[in-house]
């Protein structure tokens, strides 16, 4: 514990010139992938920066020097989860259509998920913001009709979590069912476009997008 205290110390110091120099988003791109890499498959607490570092094949001061250490990596994992979310999320889309855009973009992205997944369970926190917005357009929906009157949007929104995620938090159940590996395309994109029907008929919002 001391040694990688003493660790994260001496990484505090800044790079050097030429380091600074390459392209510093495609360097920032690079150590983010292969954070979300190690924390999900490690976990945040057992992954290590130095591993990181040797994942990205960047010194590890860089991550220092752009992320100010883990927990800034952690924070910039959400923030760009959020960004994503915020890109599919629009108001237009029957909640069908948003169902089956999560199912899909939790198999695309599906590192910073299982982040997302065990910094949840580890009680991480961060998703309060996103779960209340979520909550308000759900509620809007039902207003508009989109949402049958006996239904609680709350649990609707538990429920809906649960199932785009379903596929990436019980991968036996998923080779059981299908006798493939949980993060095969074709089982992701099946289940994506049968989500979007399970969540059209029980809304009433008409054919689901899809063959």
């Amino acid at each position: 514990m001391g040694t990688e205290a003493g660790g994260e110390r001496r990484a505090r110091r800044a790079p050097r010139a030429e380091e600074r120099r390459r392209d510093p988003e495609r360097t920032r791109r690079r150590i983010l992938d292969a954070a979300a890499a190690e924390f999900a498959r490690k976990g945040y607490d057992a992954a290590r920066v130095a591993d990181i570092a040797g994942r990205a094949g960047v010194n590890k001061q860089l991550i220092s020097y752009y992320f100010d250490g883990k927990a800034g990596l952690m924070r910039a994992l959400r923030e760009r989860w959020e960004e994503m979310e915020d890109e599919g999320h629009r108001p237009d889309r029957s909640l069908a259509e948003l169902a089956a855009g999560y199912a899909l973009a939790n198999w695309e992205h599906r590192d910073m998920a299982r982040v997302r997944l065990w910094s949840a369970l580890a009680g991480g926190g961060g998703g309060e913001d996103r779960a209340r917005d979520d909550l308000a357009d759900l509620e809007r929906r039902k207003r508009d009709g989109e949402i049958p009157g006996d239904i609680d949007p709350r649990h609707l929104l538990l429920a809906l979590f649960g199932a785009a995620s379903a596929v990436h938090v019980a991968p036996e159940v998923v080779r059981a069912l299908f006798g493939a590996e949980h993060d095969a395309e074709q089982v992701n994109r099946d289940y994506a476009e049968q989500l979007s029907r399970i969540v059209a008929h029980l809304t009433g919002s008409g054919r689901p997008p899809g063959p």
